[in-house]
């Protein structure tokens, strides 16, 4: 642990899964961007931690390849910043937005077809190499003593002992403040802050992008304010592909239709991190993907002992708003009908338990008119489409990792919640305006949803005539049903392609929809009790204009209920 040098481009630290042999193995950045095709997927502690390894990995190669072409040369509008300097940035009075769209598709297109980010992105990061050592003299993700205690209060200092935080608390997966223990961790109390360096890494990246609100420092600035971490703010999709290389091209977005072009500056490019976090009280949105992808929410020092254990500092920063914040390609949008705004959809406690496909129209546009905001990357997947960079046929895998709060003053870590949708590529962005995949599919989830309400109120129907808690009855039972749904619509959905007769496959779904919700309610029913076929007198609740009156209510006579709206909804 006692290293003075631990660099990310050439000692391992990203876990991956090879190809050929399926096992796990521990890369360097270097390896990785040579051999990225060879690596199934990345495989590090949560899938949370995955997600934010991914965006750092992407900040690297929007860098590269929206400055160089695959073989290393500048595009037409980037200059040097200085003659002597191999460092570029954009030249606007140079930009021809239509050329530089063919130009950055045409570099796409080639390092997708060769199946191999080429040397420009090896060079560059040797150009960089003294920004990613963890212990240089301007250390990877951190500040040093002196740039901390120069953001910081006086009474915050580092020789204050203030404002430290644990490994346990870094780590994701345990987030223990030195308040509150956590009973149920990976790891017992002994060892909960015991780390190696690539793990240590891992979940430093991590934490920048997943920080709740325990902390009690922050840097000096003329506003009151408190923070999460970016992407702890917002409902995570992002393209899975076949290969780790895959993955990244899919994310790879170099035209975005609804932003300008602008130069790339992930975070270890700023002159100084002084620099950096007076750019962030300006609170300023980042207008490039590099440096979005890079956002810091805390500034972090941190020193090590003598047994090579790390002592963190940690001092919150100044945000900026994700109100209107389309630079995010990795986000589902609401409306704020106060704000007048989109702002990024953010999960709870109360949808956990509601699966991605049951929400199928806030990933894609359905209708070409409609009133949404479609995430970032499935409109570079779209674009992929059109351009025929990807094929008719291709599986497009849409993947959501999110990271639930508590809903607590520390907005601590509760859930991890992981789920997908997959479809082929000309169903997902089907162009028939008569017939159109994306509205038949919406159709067929407002049905099945509208299946799912009419059991829920059977459910409560039957908890009432048990006495039970007829809440704590319909989450369980309702929660076995839409299981069973999941499993069978993933399918049905992974299975059309644009060719498909789609009444003929709608009504093998309703078919599927029928039998699942017919084996619930027998199992319902086979639990019948003497007393639930005796019934009961219960309040059946009229419009306000009319009194409420008893009702007659048994098991029979809510199946029957369930059977006529079920005979509704399928037109028998």
């Amino acid at each position: 642990m006692n290293k003075k040098s631990f660099n990310l481009t050439t000692d391992p630290w990203i876990k991956v899964v090879e190809m050929e042999t399926n096992k796990e193995k521990v890369v360097s950045l270097i390896e990785l961007f040579q051999s990225a095709s060879e690596y199934r997927q990345l495989a590090g502690e949560m899938r949370s931690q995955d997600l934010s390894i991914l965006r750092f990995l992407l900040a690297i190669v929007t860098t590269v390849y929206s400055r160089v072409d695959v073989d290393g040369n500048p595009y037409d509008w980037m200059k040097s910043r200085a003659k002597a300097s191999n460092e570029l940035e954009l030249n606007r009075k140079k930009i021809d937005k239509k050329k530089a769209r063919k130009s950055l598709l045409a570099t796409w297109n080639k390092l997708y077809q060769s199946n191999r980010f080429s040397e420009a992105a090896i060079k560059y990061l040797n150009e960089y190499k003294n920004r990613f050592d963890l212990f240089g003299e301007r250390p990877f993700y951190q500040v040093t003593a002196e740039d901390y205690d120069s953001l910081v209060p006086r009474n915050k200092r580092i020789s204050t002992g203030s404002g430290q935080v644990a490994v346990r608390q870094i780590n994701r997966r345990i987030s223990q403040s030195g308040n509150t223990a956590v009973i149920f961790s990976p790891k017992s109390d002994e060892l909960k802050d015991e780390v190696s360096l690539d793990e240590f890494v891992r979940w430093l990246i991590t934490y920048q992008n997943y920080t709740g609100t325990t902390d009690k420092t922050k840097v000096v600035f003329d506003k009151t304010f408190t923070n999460k971490g970016w992407i702890y703010n917002m409902n995570p999709v992002f393209a899975e592909g076949r290969s780790l290389f895959e993955t990244l091209m899919l994310n790879l977005i170099l035209v975005d239709e609804r932003q300008e072009y602008s130069a790339q500056r992930p975070v270890w490019e700023f002159e100084s991190m002084s620099d950096y976090i007076d750019e962030r009280k300006k609170l300023i949105l980042p207008n490039n993907l590099a440096e979005l992808y890079t956002t810091w929410s805390r500034i972090l020092h941190v020193e090590w002992d003598a047994l090579g254990m790390p002592k963190i500092f940690s001092a919150m920063i100044p945000m900026f708003e994700n109100k209107g914040a389309f630079v995010e390609p990795m986000t589902t949008w609401k409306f704020d009908e106060k704000a007048n705004e989109y702002q990024p959809e953010v999960k709870n406690t109360r949808s956990i338990g509601t699966a991605m496909w049951r929400e199928f129209g806030q990933f894609v546009r359905v209708r070409t008119n409609d009133n949404i905001h479609e995430p970032g990357i499935v409109g570079w997947l779209r674009t992929l489409k059109k351009e025929k960079l990807i094929w008719d046929k291709q599986l497009i895998v849409l993947d959501s990792v999110t990271l639930i709060s508590d809903g607590k003053a520390s907005q601590s870590p509760l859930f991890e919640i992981i789920d997908n949708i997959q479809m082929q590529a000309d169903v997902l962005f089907d162009l028939n305006e008569t017939n159109r995949w994306t509205v038949r599919i919406e159709d067929v989830i407002k049905l099945t949803q509208g299946v799912g309400k009419d059991f829920e109120s059977f459910l409560e129907d039957i908890g009432e005539i048990r006495g039970l808690n007829v809440n704590s009855f319909v989450i369980k039972m309702s929660s076995k049903f839409y299981d069973h749904l999941n499993e069978s619509f993933r399918a049905w959905l992974e299975n059309l392609t644009g060719d498909d007769d789609r009444d003929k496959k709608i009504n093998d779904w309703k078919d599927d929809l029928k039998r699942i919700a017919n084996m619930e309610i027998e199992d319902i029913m086979r639990t019948s009790s003497p007393k639930d076929i005796q019934g009961i007198y219960t309040t059946e609740k009229k419009d306000k204009k009319k009194k409420d009156k008893n009702r007659y209510l048994n098991v029979f006579i809510a199946e029957n209920e369930l059977a006529n709206c079920m005979r509704s909804h399928f037109n028998l």
